[in-house]
């Protein structure tokens, strides 16, 4: 444990620990990333062998999501299984309306309900965290029909809250940067297929190789590609030397227009075009 907690934190901290002790078991739907690396580490702490951490594997997971999450399991010490989900072959989510999401998610919990019986346990806890409820998410739309317990929300605990536990309880995700699913990158009403997803991951694994981890690359019509990094970068990806071996390396994945988004970085940006009554 290195990061020591301020005494409201602390409390915070204990508070979630008694919510997860008291579900008797549970298995933590557990991505690999900060908020349900805490969760998992929060249930292995209070319930031990009562416990299990389950990954859903599919075209949507970016490639070494899951199996870095199986090394956290096996640092945290929770048992841990990896599952395939099927939702991108669901009509609802490859049309990609706004509420993708929530179709994602009644897979995932739905998937997860039913191993809860097979494998004994009382309980499916989720990552959301209380700063997510400010967030347009149609997944907890999900886990409120599939009765999905959130033990960081119902602790008080915001996101930078959660990081700092991750740091306390020695997590390598304590910094990690949010990776949510590459669906996410789809433009709106632009069709999810494994195709695409697969040019989305290519495109950002390319560029986090190049040294840049925190990237979006959005895919719009037209096999248009969107790229965002930091303002700091820009320069950067629009030198010659950077730019004209990226463009191929884009055009041989599969798109047709790369673009380099000039506001930056910004998470959610897709969301930009949705009205107010959405969100």
């Amino acid at each position: 444990m290195n990061q020591t907690l301020s005494p409201q934190l602390t409390a915070k901290r204990d508070h979630l620990l008694n919510l997860v002790r008291d579900f008797g078991s549970c298995a933590v739907a557990f991505s690999g990333g900060v908020d349900s690396a805490v969760v998992a580490q929060a249930a292995h702490l209070a319930l031990g062998t009562k416990a299990v951490a389950v990954t859903a594997d599919s075209p949507s997971v970016a490639a070494g999501e899951v199996d870095d999450a199986r090394a956290l399991a096996l640092q945290i010490g929770i048992a841990h299984r990896v599952i395939r989900t099927d939702e991108v072959e669901k009509p609802a989510y490859r049309q990609n309306a706004p509420d993708r999401c929530y179709h994602c998610k009644t897979e995932l919990y739905g998937r997860l309900e039913s191993m809860a019986g097979e494998l004994g346990v009382a309980v499916v806890a989720g990552g959301t965290n209380l700063d997510d409820h400010g967030d347009y998410r149609p997944g907890l739309k999900a886990a409120a029909e599939h009765a999905v317990r959130s033990p960081l929300a119902e602790a008080g605990i915001t996101k930078a809250e959660v990081r700092q536990l991750a740091a306390h309880w020695g997590l390598p995700v304590s910094d990690k940067p949010a990776t949510p699913c590459l669906s996410s990158r789809i433009a709106y009403g632009e069709e999810v297929t494994p195709a695409r997803l697969a040019m989305i991951d290519g495109a950002e694994q390319y560029l986090r190789a190049a040294g840049l981890p925190e990237i979006r690359v959005r895919y719009h019509k037209g096999d248009m590609a969107r790229i965002e990094v930091p303002v700091s970068a820009v320069a950067r990806l629009a030198d010659p030397t950077v730019r004209e071996p990226l463009v191929a390396k884009f055009r041989a994945l599969g798109f047709k227009y790369v673009t380099l988004d000039l506001e930056g970085f910004r998470s959610g940006s897709n969301n930009a075009v949705l009205p107010i009554v959405t969100l």
